[in-house]
């Protein structure tokens, strides 16, 4: 049955560029408590802060993409590991945990609600950012197809892949790195 959801799923790591084995290191960042929400597979960004934070449209400095955080509950005291942050947690000690390998390979859906292109591998664009929801918080960002240019943006087009999951036909899928 086709998948016909429009809704993204965020940047979700697929593969290495390059033959490097795909080990899913993950890298640690100081996230601030009671920071706006992350869910999995934002793009997290370095904030001026120097802490991790969810990534907007036209952010520099990306990280990669949350797998998760870690914290102490501070209601309970006990330590926590969930896949998304909630905006109202109150602990003083999470870190996310990101995918920032420099050769990450994602996959992100399209926001294009006609067909892109192959032609549009080696392009760059933005993402375009959207709060994921409950229950399950999933991020729901796409790829701004709007923004697709051969300027410096956010991620690179790398790989077109029109058939890699069954999708309605105006839902493009692209790999891509930051």
């Amino acid at each position: 049955m086709a998948n016909s959801s429009a809704t993204g799923f965020g940047m979700k790591p697929v593969k290495m560029a390059g033959q490097a084995a795909n080990t899913a290191g993950l890298g640690e960042y100081p996230v601030a408590a009671s920071a706006t929400a992350i869910y999995n597979q934002d793009l997290v960004a370095m904030a001026a802060t120097g802490t991790a934070a969810v990534a907007a449209a036209g952010t520099e400095q990306l990280l990669g993409s949350l797998n998760g955080v870690f914290y102490t509950d501070s209601s309970t005291s006990k330590p926590t590991f969930q896949a998304y942050l909630l905006g109202s947690n109150a602990a003083t000690d999470i870190v996310a945990l990101v995918n920032d390998d420099p050769h990450q390979v994602y996959e992100v859906r399209s926001n294009n609600a006609g067909a892109s292109a192959q032609t549009d591998v080696g392009n760059t664009a933005d993402i375009s950012y959207s709060a994921g929801a409950t229950p399950n918080y999933i991020s729901k960002t796409t790829l701004d197809d709007g923004s697709l240019a051969t300027a410096s943006k956010q991620v690179k087009i790398v790989v077109f892949q029109e058939t890699l999951i069954t999708m309605k036909s105006d839902q493009q899928m692209w790999s891509g790195e930051l």
